[in-house]
């Protein structure tokens, strides 16, 4: 909470820079100021909507992508391994542009631009998280499956009940640095005309002509909204450890 107070009292004292750099544009106490802040933050609801969205797909299909990775099957762990490095082979802007142009013309289905990030994030990520779940599941002690198929249970019931909550405890931090560099790769998106928070920096900068003092807004933006999010992920891990404890 501290260093959100300190982000947010230099947000304050920005305008009270000096006037030849224009922080005019950004200053709270007038009504121009005012509102280009309300034109620059109108775009939070959709970074956060665009990152939340596409982390929950990427987390759920990189599941699915890392359990073939850890069967003894040399086709299946085949598959994995293409799916992986594939996708993290490609570009995450180079895939943001092809899902948006070239996937309605192999589907014949148009897709919104919203749908586009949501579908190319969560696809760029999913690789990753792949390897992060492996890696997970792979550190839990052999003898916790033994004790899970000495009382009957099904190989699902196992990750279910037994391996995915050790896991998830033990990955928890790696998961959320994942959110915090999807929050940070929304940006890109505003390539196709999203209209989060940097497609709003971007046109405000176009009517203004003062990039340095609408990007500093928006370097701070993202500043402010990463750490909200790294201190509820900190909590979470808190909490995790102490109901383990318990």
């Amino acid at each position: 909470m501290k260093k959100l107070s300190t982000v947010a009292v230099l947000i304050l004292l920005l305008p009270a820079c000096s006037s030849e750099w224009g922080w005019y544009v950004v200053n709270p106490a007038t009504a121009k100021g005012v509102s280009n802040l309300q034109f620059l933050l109108s775009g939070l609801k959709f970074t956060v909507l665009l990152s939340f969205t596409a982390i929950l797909i990427s987390i759920s299909l990189g599941l699915l992508i890392a359990l073939p990775g850890l069967s003894s099957n040399a086709y299946l762990r085949g598959i994995n391994r293409l799916y992986v490095e594939l996708i993290r082979a490609i570009p995450i802007l180079v895939l943001i542009l092809w899902v948006y142009y070239g996937m309605p013309q192999i589907s014949g289905l148009s897709i919104s631009v919203f749908w586009a990030g949501v579908i190319a994030l969560a696809l760029s990520d999913s690789a990753f998280e792949a390897e992060i779940f492996r890696a997970g599941i792979q550190s839990i002690n052999k003898g916790q499956y033994e004790a899970a198929h000495s009382i009957s249970l099904s190989y699902g019931d196992t990750m279910r009940f037994v391996i995915l909550p050790q896991a998830i405890r033990r990955i928890l931090p790696a998961l959320g640095n994942q959110l915090v560099y999807m929050l940070k790769m929304s940006s890109l998106v505003s390539v196709i005309g999203m209209q989060e928070l940097t497609r709003k920096a971007n046109e405000l900068v176009v009517t203004e002509y003062r990039p340095l003092e609408i990007y500093t807004i928006l370097v701070l933006e993202y500043l402010l909204l990463i750490l909200l999010v790294s201190a509820v992920v900190r909590w979470f891990e808190r909490r995790m450890n102490t109901d383990q404890r318990q």
